[in-house]
């Protein structure tokens, strides 16, 4: 089934090749680019030719100084057209539109005024240097939109598919459910499958942000935008490209640039009234001066007033802000985080309450059967079988993991103890599976659903989770089975801690002995145990109310049961790897990766991205605020202000760019 022309190495690729970033300017940017360079090729011989003209006009006799006037008027009126041409354009459509108090008509009111009052090259410079600041901020957003897609740029757009014997290569988004697919060194995986031939080691820095290899062999579960390293792997296909990691990922991004954070929604509001408010200052230092203090010019204060528009320009907190969040979402999303909107990484971030579910989010969810206890009258093998006829429709961990064990133990695969099309399932959440095969009833679940069923059975507490298993009404006996807490979970409880989150408990389902068993070994933690998802959700609901506002609350969780806590929490965080599809739906927050680590992590980039955003806030808006008053006391010329409203736009971007990190 291998390729023997991968075996040599012959297809291998340079794995920093396939990952590099290059940053190339689009064909409007360069357009854009050359008209820049054109207007202040001009604006700066019309401003040479306009100072030296007085010169000129002293040492000629000749009448030649009155065209270089003429010259220099209009290499000034050329770069003024060719840099403020769509300035201009775009505050008469907003006139128009009946929205004309924004940067546009601020730059296009201060530019025109210096006009009137004679100051030409500083209009024009003016007006070059504003449209170089726009362009160089447009490049930086552009750059970190294109860093962020590349980190997103995770499916393989074509697949090498096993059909009728031989490899075709196809668009990865025909390949079918249980397809078998080949994957060289340097490639991409294209689908979400498990590895059944082969061994090498993938890169799943694009997914998860590890930046260690990952060992592949047969057994192993591989996501899209892993890339293998070395080793030629055959996978089977467990999902569709539409359906799989890379694919969720690249969406869940998408859906979350949507969802603006207050202080982002804040600024858009601010801005509607900070510009009307800057143009009716600038008229008031225009005329109430001249008017009402003796021996004071108008074009001196006009002057003043053009200048104080210039620098209340908005741009810098307006563009700064938006692209500091979308910075923090990219940054999370290169480590295998996707944060679904800006406003969810304010709520992380002041997280006073964390939450979580047990069973496959503090644990690993690879329950192993560690004993069967088999009823009088029936066999250990009959009670296995009744055990996955009933868990036969539910992705539980604990019933995957009967029916791994049953297939180990006695060499058959579950599907043969599957009933027939008559027979019907029903799983109750926090109890366990309901089937009705050929009119009798077989249920496996815990303690409780014994209880709803009224079946006889001893009590006891036990440190295991046990399935318990009865067929037609009477008690068949009981599985336990065993899991251990997931690697790293102990350090990333202290860790919440040491950026303080106050409270940590775990809510499960679990009987009493299986959750303190866990909660001892993550550090003695409080644990309530043996509750339904209503009963959850009525945790929460009571936790929510102790906290009144004083911070936010996090739950995290992955099963199906954990959904409406999910949904009610301030921020529902759900495994993505392991986690049921309602369970990530309802999420604010989904990890791929599975790692419990990755939450104060997320919660430490969280608070990096909300400082950025105070920092280019308070920045942006102290900067305006000094050089306002500068330029109305005439401290400021027009140059200074259009050089200090550049530079404020352009720091602030930077800044923003530091949330990739």
């Amino acid at each position: 089934m291998k390729d023997a022309c991968c075996s040599s190495g012959a297809c291998s690729v340079d794995i920093s090749k396939v990952q590099a970033v290059t940053f190339r300017l689009s064909q409007e940017q360069r357009k854009e680019l050359v008209l820049l360079i054109a207007a202040f090729v001009l604006g700066l011989s019309g401003i040479v030719l306009w100072e030296f003209s007085p010169h000129l006009s002293a040492q000629s006799a000749s009448g030649t100084a009155p065209l270089f006037s003429v010259v220099a008027i209009i290499s000034l009126a050329a770069a003024y057209i060719l840099a403020g041409y769509e300035v201009l354009r775009g505050a008469a459509r907003n006139i128009i539109q009946l929205k004309p108090f924004d940067e546009l008509f601020l730059m296009s009111l201060a530019s025109l005024g210096a006009f009137a009052i004679g100051a030409m090259e500083e209009a024009v410079g003016v007006m070059v240097l504003y449209r170089a600041g726009e362009f160089l901020q447009d490049v930086a957003v552009t750059k970190s939109r294109q860093s962020i897609k590349a980190l997103l740029s995770l499916k393989a757009e074509t697949a090498r598919v096993l059909r009728n014997g031989q490899w075709e290569q196809i668009e990865s988004a025909s390949v079918q459910i249980g397809e078998l697919v080949q994957i060289r060194p340097g490639e991409r995986v294209p689908v979400d499958g498990e590895v059944i031939e082969g061994t090498g080691s993938l890169d799943t820095a694009s997914m998860t942000g590890e930046s260690l290899p990952r060992p592949a062999q047969a057994g192993t579960e591989v996501l899209s935008g892993f890339i293998v390293m070395d080793g030629v792997l055959v996978i089977r296909t467990l999902r569709l490209a539409k359906d799989s990691a890379a694919s969720r990922i690249i969406w869940l991004v998408e859906e979350a640039t949507k969802n603006k954070a207050k202080p982002e929604q804040f600024i858009h509001r601010f801005a509607l009234w900070y510009t009307p408010a800057v143009v009716f200052l600038a008229l008031a230092v225009a005329l109430v001066p001249p008017l009402l203090v003796p021996g004071q010019r108008f074009s001196l204060w006009i002057y003043r007033a053009l200048t104080m528009l210039v620098i209340s320009c908005p741009c810098a907190f307006v563009l700064s802000i938006p692209l500091s969040y979308f910075a923090g979402l990219g940054g999370a999303a290169r480590k295998g985080i996707l944060v679904k909107g800006a406003a969810v990484l304010d709520t992380l971030a002041k997280a006073r309450s964390v939450v979580f579910d047990k069973t496959g989010t503090l644990t690993d969810a690879a329950f192993t059967v560690k004993h069967i206890q088999p009823a009088d009258g029936f066999t250990a093998e009959e009670l296995l079988s009744h055990a996955v006829l009933a868990g036969s429709a539910s992705n539980h961990p604990l019933s995957v993991a009967v029916q791994r064990f049953y297939a180990s133990q006695y060499g058959k695969a579950y599907q043969s103890v599957q009933p027939d099309e008559s027979s019907s399932f029903t799983e109750i959440p926090g109890h366990g599976s309901v089937a009705t095969v050929q009119g009798r009833e077989i249920i496996a679940g815990n303690d409780r659903l014994l209880h709803l069923k009224k079946i006889p059975h001893r009590c006891e507490d036990m440190e295991e989770s046990v399935i318990h298993v009865a067929v037609a009404g009477t008690y068949a006996g009981k599985i336990m089975l065993g899991d251990r807490v997931k690697a790293g979970a102990q350090e990333a409880l202290r860790d919440l801690k040491k950026l303080g989150v106050q409270d940590i408990a775990v809510l499960t389902g679990d009987n009493e002995g299986p959750a303190m068993r866990t909660a001892r070994e993550l550090g003695g933690i409080p644990v309530h145990h043996g509750l339904l998802p209503q009963d959850k959700l009525a945790k929460v609901e009571s936790m929510l109310q102790d906290i009144n506002g004083r911070g936010s609350l996090v739950y995290v969780g992955d099963g199906i049961n954990d959904a409406p806590v999910l949904a009610r929490s301030d921020a529902g965080i759900a495994m993505g790897g392991i986690g049921t599809d309602a369970a990530i739906e309802n999420a604010d927050v989904v990890l791929m990766t599975d790692e419990v680590r990755r939450i104060p992590q997320l919660i430490i980039h969280a608070k990096k991205t909300q400082r950025i955003v105070t920092q280019n806030i308070v920045f942006a808006l102290g900067f305006k605020m000094t050089f306002l008053a500068l330029g109305a006391l005439g401290f400021a010329s027009m140059w200074e202000a259009v050089i200090a409203d550049v530079g404020v736009a352009l720091l602030a971007v930077v800044n923003a760019s530091r949330a990739l990190r």
